[in-house]
C-alpha cells in the first residue's frame, strides 16, 4: 500500500478513536450519570458544548450496580495507569500531559516508520487513547473512568475506552515484537 495512503488511514483512525472515546465519556457523564445523580444540578450539556468547555468541574463519585460483576462508576484518575503517580496540583497535571504527549510522539515516530499493519494498528491504538486522555486532563485535570469490573472480591481498576485502546495496543506491540518481528526478520534474510 502507498505509504501516504497508509499514513492518512492511520491519522484518520487516531482521530476516530479520540472521537469515539470522547463521545462515550460525554454520554456516560452527561446522559447516564447526570440524570441519575441528585447531587449534580443542571441539564445535560450537548456534546460539542461539553467537549470544548474549559475548565470543567469533575463530576462527583457515583456508582450504579449493573450486574453482579459490573458497575458503572464515576471516578477521576489523577495519575497514570491504575492511578499511579497521582497528581492533583497543576504542575503534576502538566507533567502528566507532557509525558503523555512525549510518549505519543515516540509511538507516532514508530507508526510513521512502520511498514507492517501489525505495528501500525497498535501504535494507532496507543496514540488515540493517550491523546484522548490528555484532552480529559486539559479540561478536567484528570481522566474520566467509569467501567468497573469485579468478581469474588477482586476489583479491576476503573477504566475507559481510551485506556482499553492503550492496553490493547501495548499487548499487540509486545506480541509483534516477540513473535512476528523475528519471523519477518528470518523471512527477509
Amino acid at each position: 500500500m502507498n505509504p501516504i495512503l497508509r499514513r492518512a488511514l492511520a491519522f484518520d483512525a487516531i482521530a476516530f478513536l479520540i472521537l469515539i472515546d470522547q463521545i462515550c465519556k460525554w454520554w456516560v457523564i452527561e446522559m447516564y450519570f447526570r440524570p441519575r445523580s441528585f447531587s449534580v444540578d443542571g441539564a445535560s450539556a450537548g456534546f460539542f458544548d461539553w467537549l470544548f468547555k474549559f475548565p470543567q468541574e469533575q463530576f462527583p463519585f457515583v456508582r450504579f450496580e449493573i450486574t453482579s460483576f459490573f458497575n458503572m462508576v464515576m471516578v477521576w484518575n489523577h495519575g497514570v495507569s491504575f492511578g499511579m503517580f497521582a497528581a492533583d496540583d497543576k504542575t503534576g497535571v502538566l507533567f502528566l500531559i507532557i509525558m503523555a504527549l512525549l510518549l505519543s510522539g515516540v509511538f507516532f515516530v514508530w507508526m510513521w516508520k512502520a511498514t507492517s499493519w501489525w505495528q501500525i494498528i497498535p501504535c494507532v491504538l496507543v496514540i488515540g487513547g493517550a491523546l484522548s486522555n490528555v484532552w480529559d486532563r486539559v479540561r478536567f485535570g484528570a481522566v474520566a473512568d467509569f467501567f468497573d469490573f469485579h468478581i469474588a472480591g477482586w476489583h479491576y481498576p476503573a477504566f475507559n475506552i481510551a485506556d482499553s485502546c492503550i492496553v490493547l495496543g501495548v499487548i499487540l506491540l509486545m506480541c509483534d515484537t516477540l513473535f512476528l518481528e523475528p519471523r519477518r526478520t528470518r523471512i527477509n534474510t
